[in-house]
């Protein structure tokens, strides 16, 4: 290889190391019998592109840790807002455990529908945070009721997905769990709330949601009603299915219903 074609090389390397093309053929160039002045500049550009490559692995390092970091806090900040669901549960004997069953049965849900896993951990992320807006509400509404719940305590219910999302909108990286606990009580027909949606305008997650709620209630031992079956809650669940409820959702329900027993 003559002078003026190491040098054509030696431009063609330093071309492709700063479009970010690293390779060791800028070596070839710093041997005893490469020209001076050819060799000196490859020794150069060899030590620059060392220097450059282990800054660049130190920043993949230093973004790795970050991530890595940022999982973590959001992870810790999850657990600490499910724990407190959980903890608002024990002002009322007949509610304990209500979030872990709603959270585990959406999950199911979920994925009976094909939701990807991503998905579907939101959706159970939601049915733990379901009834978070409740927190600061008055011991009486955690009472016992011979009937149901006199009005003004309803009105006081019927704020808590509002107060959810205000509780839960600082943490962003929550994603939609913040929309399917907003949109939780919401119907089909329009006759929820607190937005009154209709339809479509409900996301599938709040209606995952939903149906897990209801079918937890129905089931559940409480105060104002007696425990019902686990066909009894499919059958009222089918019954408000087009108008509360889809009726998709109710029969991954009872899949997943199904499979459970014969687990």
């Amino acid at each position: 290889m003559n002078d003026h074609e190491m040098e054509k090389k030696l431009l063609s390397i330093i071309s492709d190391i700063a479009e970010g093309r690293y390779s060791n053929d800028i070596m070839e160039l710093t041997r005893d019998d490469v020209p001076h002045t050819t060799r000196t500049i490859a020794e150069a550009v060899a030590l620059m592109m060392v220097k450059v490559e282990a800054r660049e692995f130190r920043l993949q390092q230093l973004v790795d840790e970050l991530k890595a970091l940022n999982e973590k806090v959001r992870k810790n900040t999850i657990d600490v807002v499910t724990a407190m669901a959980e903890a608002l549960e024990a002002r009322d004997a007949y509610t304990k455990g209500h979030a872990v069953r709603v959270a585990e049965l959406s999950w199911e849900i979920a994925r009976e529908l094909g939701l990807k896993r991503k998905e579907a951990k939101y959706v159970g992320l939601a049915g733990a945070l379901h009834d978070i807006g409740k927190i600061g509400f008055p011991d009486a509404l955690f009472g016992e009721h011979e009937a149901r719940l006199p009005s003004e305590l309803v009105k006081q219910i019927n704020r808590h997905p509002s107060i959810g999302v205000k509780i839960l909108k600082p943490l962003d990286f929550l994603g939609p769990i913040i929309d399917y606990v907003a949109a939780h009580h919401e119907r089909l027909d329009g006759k929820g709330y607190p937005r009154g949606l209709k339809e479509d305008k409900i996301p599938l997650g709040a209606q995952i949601v939903s149906v897990a709620d209801i079918y937890d209630a129905i089931t559940s031992e409480r105060p104002y009603q007696k425990t019902k079956t686990p066909e009894e809650a499919l059958e009222i669940l089918h019954a408000i299915a087009g108008a509360r409820v889809r009726l998709d959702v109710v029969e991954a329900l009872e899949r997943v219903l199904e499979k459970t027993s014969k687990a």
